[in-house]
């Protein structure tokens, strides 16, 4: 019995050494940190784009005005499409729950437009850029508050295939 207990920790310890720890350098936490090199993602993907750059802008409450923190994202977006010129996007224009399903989409709309005429006044090609509304059907945080919300009110850039 006790052989079997020393066996069954053992290969727990050895599991958990095995762990990436945090702050290990590689970025994995979104910090962007590392770069590219050994563990880390492929350039001009969906994960370097989310890891190295950023994939998605948020809006304030009833709004499809850019903030300044998110015209920083979409510039390092377009020189990052700039680079990868191979590469088309679709952007997902995203609201939080409140509203009418028909008002929701209009305004995810608008703020994906936003994002893309941003992205376009920075030299993307539109030809590469297109949207799509999803209103308030895809929540990217459940929850009836605020911190819920901010989190829907959004825009994500994603790589078309």
């Amino acid at each position: 019995m006790t052989n079997r207990f020393l066996a069954l920790v053992s290969g727990i310890l050895l599991l958990a050494a095995c762990e990436t720890a945090p702050g290990d350098g590689s970025g994995a936490d979104g910090s962007g940190a590392g770069g590219y090199g050994s563990g880390s993602t492929a350039p001009g993907t969906q994960g370097d784009l989310e890891k190295n750059v950023g994939d998605r802008v948020f809006y304030g409450y009833n709004s499809s005005v850019l903030t300044a923190e998110g015209q920083a994202t979409l510039q390092r977006q377009a020189t990052w499409l700039n680079e990868h010129s191979s590469v088309s996007v679709v952007i997902e224009g995203h609201c939080d729950e409140r509203g009418t399903r028909a008002y929701n989409l209009a305004l995810g709309e608008r703020r994906a437009a936003a994002a893309k005429n941003f992205l376009t006044s920075l030299g993307v090609n539109a030809s590469r850029v297109t949207t799509v509304s999803y209103g308030k059907e895809r929540p990217a945080a459940v929850g009836s508050d605020e911190s819920s919300w901010a989190q829907n009110r959004r825009a994500v850039t994603v790589i078309s295939y």
